[in-house]
């Protein structure tokens, strides 16, 4: 609570509210006053993660605005290093805190004011699921979820009162395949480099994940083994790009695509067979009546995450509509309207409590659907008895090799990377 922008009376009522808050969120019923006080937040991020019906649906229970501000996932960074006045909440990848948090520009969210936060599921606050650790190659969220405190420019190595980013979605990425195209087993990434495949095969062009992608690639063929592929030195860099420059002049690829649109659409007519593919983008082209495969490899999962923060500038009763956001974000709503895109939510628990039980056990037991599994927008997207590629949370979560990162040498890998673009 910043007390400077505060008489001490306002302050008393303010804290009296966000305590009476805490106990109404459970109700679904929230007090009027916001309505009164018309609080809009300016919501930074990709456009991919600022949907329209979780900023309409906040509204609709607490009456303060979301106000979002679309920009590219560099851009979001750059903002957050040079104008953290520019926004209220900001919503980034996890990889992208290396850069921000030296800053000081954000503000440690208060656990002490997130109902929710002892139930952020251990695949953060960890680095575990079920009990067991999981690959921490590149940026794992474990590095650097945590702070020293409040105004702290410096990760903590171990559990604390303050986060830097609140979960908002994350998954484990694979490759994307058309079954019906391809007539056999997949099993290993080294499958994306199979001459079989020339032409018909994609990968994705945002140097600093396709050079993961690539780096399972690279791996699953045992040409190298790396210490860790999110951190790659100049000798690992050159090696990879190499694989991907010879692949890409024997006519390998079909494309290399930046848009999770253009990746559907690839998907959709044929042209590719096999590719770097996110989740929600295989739940697309089946929403259109195409097979296609998100799949289970045997050497893992590259995962990814986003969450929001704080600007450490904010204070007053926009701090208090930010937390009241991170409250409303954490208390299952929008949980289960994530999980039911394909993506996984921060606190597992209150998500459950807002789906129906077959829709649960399909996206997060891997269980068979005993009914037709729907979008949000209501489109059918597994038939019954359709069961999730990867299976459960515990085997997809559970199974991952790395994470999205950026590297030490992140400059010389954007210019090497550009090389087997042009090349």
């Amino acid at each position: 609570m910043s007390k400077k922008t505060e008489t001490p009376s306002t302050g008393v009522q303010r804290r009296a509210l966000l305590q009476g808050t805490a106990g109404i969120l459970a109700t679904g019923m929230f007090p009027a006053i916001h309505a009164q006080e018309k609080i809009v937040l300016r919501y930074l991020g990709t456009a991919v993660n600022q949907d329209k019906a979780i900023a309409e649906k906040f509204k609709a229970d607490t009456g303060i605005e979301i106000q979002y501000v679309a920009v590219t996932t560099d851009d979001v960074t750059k903002r957050a290093v040079t104008a953290p006045n520019s926004f209220d909440l900001i919503d980034t990848e996890y990889f992208s805190l290396k850069k921000i948090v030296p800053t000081g520009n954000l503000k440690g969210i208060d656990t002490k004011r997130v109902k929710n936060a002892d139930k952020i599921t251990s695949v953060f606050t960890k680095g575990e699921v079920a009990g067991k650790k999981i690959g921490d190659q590149g940026t794992a969220p474990i590095k650097v979820i945590f702070l020293e405190g409040e105004k702290s420019k410096v990760f903590s190595k171990t559990p604390t009162q303050f986060m830097s980013l609140i979960p908002t979605t994350y998954n484990a990425d694979t490759l994307g395949i058309r079954p019906d195209l391809i007539k056999r087993p997949i099993g290993s990434w080294a499958e994306l480099l199979n001459p079989e495949f020339k032409g018909k095969a994609a990968i994705l062009n945002i140097p600093s994940i396709g050079i993961m992608d690539a780096a399972m690639v690279v791996e699953a063929k045992g040409i190298h083994k790396y210490a860790d592929k999110g951190n790659m030195t100049k000798a690992e860099i050159d090696l990879t790009i190499k694989t991907l420059i010879e692949a890409k002049k024997a006519g390998q690829f079909r494309a290399l695509w930046k848009d999770f649109n253009e990746s559907v659409n690839l998907m959709s007519s044929g042209e590719v067979v096999i590719q770097s593919m996110w989740s929600p983008a295989v739940t697309a082209v089946r929403s259109k009546g195409i097979a296609c495969t998100f799949q289970p490899l045997k050497e893992g999962y590259r995962a990814w995450a986003s969450g929001f923060g704080l600007p450490a500038t904010l204070s007053g009763k926009k701090l208090d509509g930010a937390y009241e956001f991170i409250n409303w974000f954490l208390d299952g709503w929008a949980g289960a309207y994530l999980n039911r895109q394909g993506y996984y939510s921060a606190v597992l628990e209150t998500a459950k409590a807002k789906m129906e039980p077959y829709e649960w056990a399909y996206w997060m037991e891997g269980k068979p659907a005993t009914q037709d599994i729907k979008s949000p927008q209501g489109d059918v997207i597994a038939k019954a008895g359709a069961v999730r590629d990867g299976g459960s949370y515990e085997e997809r979560m559970g199974g991952i090799a790395c994470w999205n990162a950026v590297m030490d040498e992140n400059e010389y890998m954007v210019r090497k990377w550009n090389e087997f673009v042009a090349a």
